[in-house]
């Protein structure tokens, strides 16, 4: 546009130094992204929609950041001059936007546009003495990520599959019209006691009297601790899951389930019997066929 054009122009005449960066989003909310780095720079969003005009621009109404690094991908403010009460209004605002929107889409947006403005922006470095080493860490990093934000969205809950054993306690409630739906609630039963019965295994527990037990406690958050072998209260000990992580993987799951009924015929591997151990069968090849070394008279 008009703006690219004259920057080119100083550019070539050696004028003042100047680097031309895309305004971030779209639409409305490219023009509200605007106003947002425009209160926390200090500054002047410069549009002929509030009847302002490239060539009308004064340097007043530039912003100013304490330092801005930009890359191919993307530019980062640090330290705008912008004035505490102005930013912290529009905060307020945003945040009332966020608590008025319906679309959980928007809603995203507006909460990244909240923590950029409110400097809750940072950058986590991931190092490694190998490339499998960075990238091993830098997924755990991204599962964190995503953790915190499920966390930040609708909570948290006792991990270790204790809140999904919990939840059993709500079938007892289910009345029955048929022995069809008394099988069902039971395979769901038996579903929400897997993963703790699972972890539990895994730790070299058995897993039945794991899940009894926990489901036989009356306190809240009760649970196992797998890593220490000990009942504990799960919240105290910092181990939870977000709630929006076990509600979505029970709804898929409950989904699937009701694919399956629906479907007329399903496809699947036979599973395939491990072979039987025991001695040398039938005789090593070059070993003249010793039948399992009977015979040897021990």
């Amino acid at each position: 546009g008009e703006a690219l054009a004259t920057l080119v122009v100083n550019k070539l005449r050696g004028g003042m130094k100047v680097a031309a960066v895309k305004a971030p989003g779209f639409g409305d909310r490219r023009k509200a992204m605007l106003e947002d780095i425009a209160v926390l720079t200090n500054g002047q969003v410069i549009s002929e929609d509030i009847g302002i005009k490239l060539e009308n621009v004064t340097m007043d109404m530039l912003g100013s950041a304490k330092k801005v690094t930009i890359t191919k991908e993307e530019t980062t403010i640090v330290e705008g001059t912008g004035k505490k009460k102005d930013i912290t209004a529009r905060c307020s605002q945003i945040r009332q936007q966020v608590e008025e929107t319906t679309s959980d889409y928007d809603r995203e947006k507006l909460q990244e546009r909240l923590a950029k403005l409110a400097g809750g922006v940072a950058v986590i470095s991931v190092g490694g003495a190998s490339e499998i080493e960075v990238k091993e860490r830098k997924d755990r990093v991204d599962d964190a990520l995503h953790a915190t934000r499920a966390a930040v969205q609708e909570g948290v809950v006792p991990g270790g599959g204790s809140a999904l054993l919990a939840a059993t306690k709500a079938l007892a409630k289910v009345e029955f019209a048929n022995d069809d739906q008394r099988v069902g609630v039971d395979i769901v039963r038996r579903a929400l006691q897997a993963p703790i019965r699972q972890i539990a295994e895994n730790a070299g527990e058995d897993g039945a009297v794991v899940a009894n037990k926990v489901l036989a406690s009356k306190d809240k958050g009760f649970g196992f601790n797998a890593q220490t072998g000990k009942y504990v209260d799960m919240i105290k000990e910092g181990i939870i899951d977000p709630t929006k992580v076990v509600r979505t993987a029970l709804q898929d799951a409950a989904s699937v389930a009701g694919l399956l009924i629906t479907t007329e015929a399903m496809v699947a591997d036979i599973p395939e019997k491990a072979p039987a151990g025991g001695g040398m069968g039938g005789g090593a090849p070059d070993m003249g066929g010793m039948g399992g070394m009977g015979g040897m008279g021990f």
